[in-house]
């Protein structure tokens, strides 16, 4: 059996030909394994005839949907690859991942025909144009769905291997968005679970006919790397994924849908997603939320109240936290439940994950010593088009080839990896670092805190001073909330200055905008905007560092 994302899913097709494949929403659209195969085939054999095959890129501009699903599997059947869109960028942003993946054809959704059409005559290798929806084209389109009838339902009869690319576009929290390459063979293993172990096609059908057959809903957009791979790893594994069509998260109609499907599986991104989740259940008591056995969280951090809240509302299920990112796949795991909550953001190390030093060699457990994480084995290729950053964060140590990630970390004792968080979001005060993440949490454990971000305003004296941006439940901040982050934290770690606000902002990955929380807390503090890393101030200014004026 070829290790390729299209031979594995047409074996699925042919073992279980009549189960259910996909779900849209409340029932809108329904596909079986066969139906949904069918409907690859037919966009497939339109895209071969529009020109595209091995190597190219599709790109796929769309909210969630089969639209996105069958523009990736059609992808897949022809060798070629989807150039994931971020829906919410503005038309330079667009223009940019269009033209730096070579997009050779767009999948789009007719909402967003005023953006597309703002850059479109710009990009000279952009070929076939795909409109779903009802509303006006750009230029030489045609509607998705005369496309499948007109296309053959026959599957392409191409040789595949197990070396094709996969492509995923992350924007990180830095800079323009990069291309992140990968085999086949090596997501599978790194991002998509190993398919069990299975190599054979004898092997693949046994685990698909005879393993369980879960029902998984991830509340997240297609257009992320997370929701991608989980529902290539349900595909892989015979089950069900259940897609939220919804652009913008209603907690309250993704709690119903949950309940309506019978999910057995939801996959979240941190409190972002979480805590309205989990306070929408409340709402409705009467919803049977007791199909659901895992709680899946990628991408951000669940603080431990919402992780009690959420398996309160969801007594049959366990909560398995995942780290690990577009380059590396998964990292590293723990799991919540049965009264056990690990420490946020300890994690059980994968054997190939490391933590490295500033000289490249592996942090020594119990040592203290920050360093990066760090994987070897089946990671990605690279960047597209872009070998200087591909050879910054793909070094060979040793013989060996890494991605050496830009998250901090130290290695405890017993050979759990503390992750700190982005070493671009480090706080630096008065000589001493604060990572964002661990004030944040300890700020979302207090009961009458919704939401929290943390940054660094510049200081005369201190180089940087922390500020936290809180959502509070009630009309303010807790009066008591500064002892209760000072019993979680040092007191250094412990902001200075606590400014409420209504929400903040965060990607459509769940993930903080940083830039935005820094603006917004510069602002309030009657400051500049702070740099991303701040320089240190003298050593002696240290001892003061613990000083506290909140707002």
């Amino acid at each position: 059996m070829e290790r390729n994302l299209a031979d594995i899913f047409e074996i699925v097709v042919d073992t279980v030909p009549d189960r259910e494949a996909l779900v849209v929403g409340f029932g809108e659209r329904r596909l079986t394994y066969a139906a949904l195969d069918e409907r690859a085939n037919r966009l497939a054999d339109h895209l071969a005839r529009a020109g595209i095959g091995a190597g190219d890129h599709v790109a796929a501009y769309l909210y969630n949907g089969s639209e996105f699903i069958e523009t990736m599997l059609a992808a897949f059947k022809l060798r070629a690859a989807v150039v994931n869109v971020n829906y919410r960028y503005v038309a330079t942003e667009l223009a940019y991942v269009l033209r730096d993946s070579d997009a050779k054809a767009v999948v789009y959704d007719t909402r967003f025909t005023p953006t597309l059409a703002e850059v479109e005559s710009d990009l000279p290798k952009l070929g076939a144009r795909l409109a779903v929806g009802d509303g006006d084209t750009v230029p030489g389109s045609i509607h998705y769905e005369e496309a499948l009838a007109s296309g053959s339902p026959v599957r392409p009869q191409i040789r595949r291997t197990g070396d094709d690319l996969y492509l995923l576009y992350t924007g990180g929290t830095t800079g323009m968005p990069k291309g992140v390459m990968w085999r086949h063979s090596d997501i599978l293993a790194a991002g998509l679970g190993d398919l069990d172990g299975a190599r054979t096609r004898d092997e693949q059908e046994a685990r698909v006919r005879d393993g369980r057959v879960d029902r998984h809903l991830p509340a997240c957009p297609l257009m992320h790397g997370a929701a991608q791979w989980v529902a290539l790893a349900t595909f892989y594994a015979g089950g069900t994924v259940i897609l939220s069509p919804d652009p913008r998260l209603d907690a309250g109609r993704l709690a119903e849908l949950i309940a309506a499907e019978r999910a057995t599986i939801v996959t979240i991104i941190g409190d972002a997603v979480g805590r309205p989740l989990a306070d929408a259940a409340a709402a409705r008591p009467k919803l049977d939320l007791s199909a659901v056995r895992v709680i899946l969280n990628s991408g951000a951090t669940v603080s431990p109240a919402v992780k009690d809240d959420l398996m309160a509302r969801m007594p049959g299920a366990f909560i398995y936290d995942t780290y690990g990112s577009s380059e590396s796949g998964t990292f590293a795991k723990s799991t919540s439940g049965a009264g056990k909550t690990p420490a946020q953001g300890r994690f059980a190390p994968r054997d190939d994950a490391v933590v490295l030093d500033d000289d490249l060699r592996p942090v020594k457990p119990g040592s203290g010593v920050v360093g990066r994480l760090a994987r070897s084995g089946p990671v990605a290729l690279g960047y597209y088009n872009d070998p200087e950053k591909t050879a910054a964060t793909f070094p060979v140590i040793d013989g060996v080839r890494y991605i050496v990630t830009g998250d901090h970390a130290t290695v405890e004792a017993d050979g759990t990896v503390q992750v700190l968080g982005r070493g671009s979001a480090c706080i630096n005060t008065g000589g001493e670092k604060v990572y964002p993440d661990e004030v944040e949490g300890a700020l979302k454990s207090h009961p009458e805190v919704a939401d929290a971000m943390v940054v660094g305003v510049p200081d005369e004296r201190f180089g940087e001073r922390v500020v936290a941006l809180v959502v509070a439940r009630g009309d303010d901040v807790p009066v008591d909330l500064d002892e209760h982050v000072r019993r979680h934290v040092a007191g250094y770690k412990a902001p200075r200055q606590v400014f409420r606000v209504e929400a903040v902002e965060r990607f459509p990955s769940g993930k903080p905008d940083y830039a935005w929380a820094r603006e917004r807390a510069s602002e309030l503090a009657g400051r500049e905007p702070a740099p991303a890393a701040a320089p240190a101030p003298p050593p002696s200014s240290r001892a003061s560092t613990s000083s506290h004026n909140p707002a």
